[in-house]
C-alpha cells in the first residue's frame, strides 16, 4: 500500500520523511516531518466546569480533557473518597465520568485526576442537583376540520433556579415562530 508503520515512537524517530513512488516512466516524491510531542497533563485551555447541574434522578457526565502527551491515566475523586467503577458510576476511557439516577448524596467536589510518564495534574469543579423537568400535561391528539383553528397545550415542571423554554416541532422540525407568525401562534401562560 505504501503506507509506513511506526510503532513504539521515541523522540529519536523525529524528522523528515520521504516517500519515493517509482515506475517504468519516472519517479515521485512527497516530503513529510513527524514530530513527537510529549508533555504533562495540563487543564490550563481545558479545566473542568466549576459547577455542573444534573437533575434528580437523571444521568450526568462531567468531562475531563486535559491536554497530554501520552495519553494520561484517570482517577476521580468525590472529595476525599476515591471513586471506582461500579452500577451507578462509570469512569470512561476518555476520562469522563458518568453518574446515573442522580441522587442529592451525588452532590459535592469533583476532581478528575490524570497522570502519564511526564506528571500528573487535577482540576475540580462541583456537582449540584436540580430537580428534574417534567411534562405535566402533554399534548393531545386533535381532529380538526380543515381551515378551522387548532389550540395544543403543554405543561411542566421544573427547578425554580433554572430557566424553562418550550420548544415545538411539526415533525421533526422545529417550527419557527418569527418566521412563522401567520400560521402559528405562541401563547405563554404564566
Amino acid at each position: 500500500k505504501g503506507e509506513l508503520r511506526i510503532q513504539s515512537l521515541t523522540f529519536d524517530d523525529a524528522g523528515m520523511y520521504q516517500c519515493i513512488a517509482e515506475n517504468t516512466h519516472g519517479i515521485i516524491y512527497a516530503n513529510a516531518e513527524l514530530k513527537i510531542v510529549a508533555s504533562p497533563p495540563t487543564f490550563e485551555l481545558n479545566p473542568m466546569k466549576k459547577k455542573i447541574l444534573a437533575a434528580k434522578g437523571g444521568r450526568v457526565i462531567i468531562e475531563c480533557k486535559p491536554k497530554a502527551a501520552p495519553k494520561p491515566k484517570f482517577s476521580w475523586s468525590k472529595g476525599t473518597e476515591l471513586l471506582v467503577n461500579g452500577s451507578r458510576i462509570r469512569i470512561w476511557d476518555d476520562g469522563s465520568l458518568e453518574i446515573i439516577n442522580v441522587t442529592k448524596l451525588d452532590e459535592g467536589r469533583y476532581t478528575c485526576f490524570a497522570e502519564n510518564n511526564r506528571g500528573k495534574a487535577n482540576s475540580t469543579g462541583v456537582l449540584e442537583m436540580t430537580e428534574a423537568t417534567r411534562i405535566t400535561l402533554a399534548p393531545l391528539n386533535v381532529d380538526v376540520t380543515v381551515g378551522e383553528n387548532a389550540t395544543m397545550q403543554c405543561i411542566a415542571s421544573h427547578d425554580p433556579t433554572l430557566d424553562l423554554t418550550f420548544i415545538w416541532s411539526l415533525n421533526g422540525f422545529v417550527i419557527d415562530f418569527e418566521k412563522e407568525h401567520e400560521h402559528y401562534e405562541r401563547n405563554v401562560m404564566v
